[in-house]
C-alpha cells in the first residue's frame, strides 16, 4: 500500500507588490546613505560650520527620524500603509530637492529635520507592506530578502556620493538624490496592496497615540537588544575613519563597508532559510559572536587586511542582527500591529546610533581605540544574555517543529 504523498510545498515567497516594496526601500536607502556619509563636510565647507556643527547637520535627520518613528506605526495603520508610503514619499522628494536652494546653516537643518521624518515614515510603510506579504512561514527568509535593499544601498550609497563630491561636487549628488526620491514615488504608486480597513473602536484606539500602540510592548524586550547593538555598532560608523587615520590604515577603511556588504549579502540568502527552518537562536547566537570578533579585530588591528575581516565579521554579525531580530519583532504581535513592531524596532536602532556617539566619545577619550573597541566586544558578548532572557529561551526551533508536524496545513498567508 502506497504511503502518504510528499507534504506541500513551501509557500510562494516572491510577488509583485514585494519586488516593488523592495525598490522603493532602495532608493530610500541609497539617499540616505550617500547623504549620511557626506552632509557633516558639506556643513563645514559650504557654511563654514565648526566640527561639531558640522556633526549635527549629519545628525539631524536621525533626530527627525528618531521622533517619526513614535508615530510611524499609528499612522501607517491609521492612514492605510501604502497611503502613508506615496505621501511620505511626496516629502521625502521635496525634501531631497530642497538642499539644492538651503542657502543658510539653519535651513539646511530643517531640511535635514523633516528629510529624517520622511525617511522614517516611508520606510515604516514599505516595511509593513513587504511583511504583509511575506508567508509567516518563511517570515526571516523573506525578512532577509527584502533588507538586500538596504544592503545594496549601504555599498552604493557612499561609494557613488563620493564619486559625485569629488567630481561634479555637491550639486550633482544632491540632484543624484532627488532622481532616486522620485523613482522610489513612482515605484511606489505602481503598488496594488489594499490597505487594512480599521473598525471604528480600534481606530477611536489608535488616534489616542497611546504609548503602548506607539511602542509596542511585546517588541520592546528585543528591541531594547537591538539598542544595545546599535549603540555598539556607532562606534564604526562615527569613528571608523578617525581610527583609521591615527593607524594609518586608510585603504583598508576604504574597503571596510564594501566587503560588509558584499559579507552581508551572501549571508541574508542563507540566514533567513536557516532561522526559518531550525529557530531564531542558531542564528543570533552566530552573529552576535561574529559581531564582537569583528569588534576584537578592530582593536587588535595593525594592517588593512585586518580592518578588511573586521568589517567581513561585523557584516555577518550585525547585519544579520538587523534582519533576524526584524523578524523577531513581526513574529511577536498580530499582522494588524505589523507597523508598530517594525516601528519599536527601529525606534531603538535610531536611538542607539543617535545616542551611541556622544556616550562612546566620552568613553574613547579615557580608553583610546584600543579599549573602546574591547570594551564593546565585551558589551556584545554580554548582550547574548539579554537575548536569551527577553527571547531565546522561548525559542524551539521553528524548523525542528515542522518537520515534528509535516503534515499540519501551511501557514495562511497574511
Amino acid at each position: 500500500m502506497a504511503g502518504p504523498g510528499p507534504g506541500p510545498g513551501p509557500e510562494r515567497l516572491w510577488s509583485r507588490d514585494l519586488v516593488l516594496a523592495s525598490l522603493a526601500n532602495l532608493f530610500l536607502a541609497f539617499v540616505f546613505y550617500s547623504l549620511m556619509t557626506t552632509m557633516a563636510l558639506y556643513a563645514v565647507e559650504r557654511f563654514e560650520a565648526s566640527d561639531t556643527e558640522g556633526g549635527l547637520a549629519s545628525s539631524m535627520f536621525v533626530i527627525g527620524a528618531v521622533a517619526a518613528r513614535l508615530v510611524a506605526g499609528n499612522l501607517a495603520d491609521l492612514v492605510g500603509r501604502r497611503r502613508m508610503l506615496v505621501l511620505s514619499l511626496v516629502v521625502f522628494v521635496l525634501a531631497s530637492a530642497a538642499y539644492l536652494g538651503a542657502d543658510s546653516f539653519g535651513l539646511l537643518l530643517t531640511v535635514r529635520a523633516v528629510h529624517g521624518v520622511a525617511f522614517a515614515l516611508a520606510s515604516t510603510a514599505a516595511m509593513a507592506i513587504a511583511q504583509s506579504l511575506i508567508p509567516a512561514s518563511r517570515r526571516a527568509e523573506g525578512t532577509g530578502y527584502f533588507t538586500l535593499s538596504t544592503t545594496v544601498a549601504t555599498a552604493v550609497g557612499p561609494f557613488l556620493a563620493l564619486v559625485l563630491v569629488h567630481g561634479p561636487g555637491y550639486t550633482a549628488l544632491f540632484v543624484a538624490g532627488t532622481v532616486a526620491s522620485v523613482l522610489g514615488m513612482l515605484v511606489a504608486l505602481l503598488l496594488r496592496t489594499p490597505d487594512r480597513p480599521l473598525a471604528a473602536d480600534e481606530r477611536a484606539r489608535l488616534l489616542r497615540f497611546h504609548p503602548k500602540d506607539m511602542l509596542h510592548p511585546d517588541v520592546l524586550p528585543v528591541a531594547a537588544f537591538m539598542f544595545v547593538l546599535a549603540v555598539s555598532f556607532s562606534s564604526v560608523l562615527t569613528f571608523l575613519n578617525s581610527y583609521a587615520e591615527e593607524r594609518e590604515l586608510q585603504t583598508g577603511a576604504s574597503l571596510f563597508f564594501l566587503v560588509y556588504a558584499v559579507v552581508l549579502f551572501g549571508a541574508r540568502l542563507v540566514a533567513g532559510r536557516i532561522q526559518d527552518r531550525r529557530g531564531d537562536n542558531v542564528v543570533v547566537y552566530v552573529a552576535i559572536t561574529a559581531f564582537a570578533l569583528g569588534l576584537a579585530a578592530l582593536a587588535l588591528a595593525r594592517t588593512d587586511a585586518l580592518v578588511v575581516v573586521a568589517g567581513a565579521l561585523i557584516g555577518l554579525g550585525y547585519g544579520t542582527l538587523m534582519s533576524s531580530i526584524q523578524a523577531v519583532a513581526v513574529g511577536r504581535v498580530p499582522m494588524q500591529r505589523v507597523g508598530a513592531a517594525i516601528s519599536t524596532h527601529f525606534f531603538m536602532v535610531d536611538l542607539g546610533v543617535g545616542v551611541g556617539p556622544v556616550v562612546l566619545g566620552l568613553a574613547l577619550s579615557r580608553l583610546g581605540f584600543d579599549g573602546l573597541y574591547l570594551a564593546l566586544a565585551g558589551v556584545v558578548v554580554l548582550s547574548a544574555a539579554l537575548y536569551h532572557r527577553v527571547h531565546g529561551r522561548t525559542d524551539t526551533g521553528r524548523g525542528l517543529v515542522a518537520a515534528a508536524g509535516a503534515n499540519r496545513p501551511a501557514q495562511p498567508r497574511a
